[in-house]
């Protein structure tokens, strides 16, 4: 069961350090077990496989958190780490429903969209909108259109 933790030594010369883990338990982990070792610092966030070695609790499997702790949807700064889950689904809207420019980051999406000739859109046609959710650990959810942001790309920069 991987644990959370933070790295509070590290002895770079000897390639070994200490990790604190979600108990508040000091874990002894070496650089050969860790994923990304060029990332290894002090006060670094980590998950980690617990375990037990002859001198006491180790660690391995770890992986230091990567630094760009933050990712910019549509203006909106969100922190990977209080991302708690998110979801991609699609939602019937009004074909006429436009964004508000005035208000909206201006996005490749969106000047590609008004680059397009516009089909003429009949009142009352339903256009399908892909849509992001995400929701934080502090509960809040974010919904971000692709009139807004690159859904795609949006959820490959979540899956780190």
């Amino acid at each position: 069961m991987a644990m959370n933790g933070t790295i509070t030594t590290w002895f770079k010369d000897k390639g070994f350090g200490f990790i604190k883990d979600e108990n508040g338990d000091n874990r002894y982990f070496h650089e050969v077990k860790v994923a990304n070792p060029d990332l290894i610092k002090k006060d670094a966030a980590v998950t980690f496989e617990p375990t037990t070695n002859s001198k006491g609790l180790s660690a391995y499997a770890v992986k230091v958190a990567p630094e760009s702790k933050y990712i910019y949807i549509a203006g909106e700064r969100i922190k990977l780490t209080s991302i708690k889950s998110y979801v991609v689904f699609s939602e019937e809207m009004p074909a006429d429903t436009r964004i508000d420019k005035e208000n909206a980051v201006l996005s490749v999406g969106i000047l590609m969209s008004s680059i397009k000739p516009k089909s003429a859109t009949t009142a009352g046609e339903m256009r399908s909108v892909k849509k992001l959710a995400i929701t934080t650990f502090q509960g809040t959810t974010l919904i971000f259109s692709e009139d807004e942001i690159d859904v795609d790309t949006t959820v490959k920069m979540l899956k780190v």
